[in-house]
């Protein structure tokens, strides 16, 4: 779908699965930015680049006009068909140095992140042609210019891209989603980077990866509900621990099933990044920061 003169969004749906090895309905936004090339901002999981390909297609484009290709971090649903959109496009690849390694060795990103059905979901590993930078302005063609905003807390090496001519804000999966699977690394970055990416003035669109797109105030509400579920959830993994006798203490799975009660969401969404999401609320070095996590 068209969202702005330049910016273009793709919903690619995909399958997770669960523990018990069900099968769990997802979906990832792509987007294109029209220039006199195109930059594409990730490129969903293995398989995504058909469906890429045919909007190219449709909308009078070819692959070859691809130049480069911009992944937010390395999880499965964003780099799956990165290899796949070089080789046939010879786009550049840009990234954040964090994120590089498991980007460029998906076999390491599968050992020491291990996702069920992960090699079903990444289509191989890509070299990463270009590292991003905090703060560094990224030149389309047009005039367009992306500016690349660090946003830790989903990773280590999350970014969001600010285009100014258009008003949008990519965010990838910094803006976490009220009531859906909370997946994160660092509970206190998530906020500080939510709360960075509220502080931008006249967003005219906010397009996450896996939320609708979103336009002027209801951008602003999206990112401070975001806030508010990531202060709800710290919450609610302390009470949980502190309502636990201390002769049983709760393993992270344990903790996972019970803070998901406590929150009413679906025990379906137990599963270990779930659970080590929960745990980052128990990291010792956020004690001595707990304003920004009260609700």
């Amino acid at each position: 779908m068209q969202i702005s003169d330049h910016i273009h969004a793709l919903k690619i749906p995909f399958q997770i699965t669960g523990p018990s090895g069900q099968k769990i309905p997802r979906f990832v936004y792509a987007f294109l930015i029209y220039g006199e090339k195109i930059c594409l901002i990730d490129s969903g999981v293995a398989g995504s680049e058909k469906i890429i390909l045919d909007y190219l297609k449709r909308t009078g484009k070819s692959p070859e006009e691809i130049s480069r290709l911009i992944l937010t971090h390395a999880h499965p649903d964003h780099i799956g068909a990165a290899a796949a959109i070089k080789r046939i496009s010879g786009c550049t690849v840009a990234a954040h140095a964090a994120e590089k390694a498991w980007i460029e060795d998906v076999e390491l990103q599968a050992k020491e992140r291990p996702v069920p059905g992960f090699h079903s979901l990444v289509g191989g590993s890509v070299p990463v042609d270009r590292t991003l930078q905090d703060g560094e302005v990224l030149h389309l063609e047009d005039g367009l210019t992306l500016r690349v905003l660090h946003t830790p807390g989903h990773s280590l090496g999350s970014v969001s891209l600010w285009l100014a001519e258009d008003g949008a804000l990519f965010s990838a999966d910094a803006v976490p989603i009220a009531g859906d699977m909370p997946i994160f690394q660092d509970i206190l970055a998530s906020v500080r980077s939510v709360q960075r990416l509220a502080s931008i003035p006249e967003i005219k669109f906010l397009l996450a990866a896996w939320d609708e797109p979103r336009r002027d105030s209801e951008a602003y509400r999206i990112m401070n509900e975001g806030r508010q579920y990531l202060q709800r959830i710290h919450s609610s993994v302390l009470k949980v621990v502190g309502a636990n006798p201390a002769s049983e203490e709760l393993n992270p799975m344990q903790l996972c099933r019970k803070v998901l009660v406590d929150l009413g969401l679906p025990p379906i969404m137990a599963n270990p990044l779930v659970a080590a999401s929960f745990q980052a609320s128990l990291k010792e070095e956020i004690r001595d920061q707990q304003d920004l996590l009260k609700i």
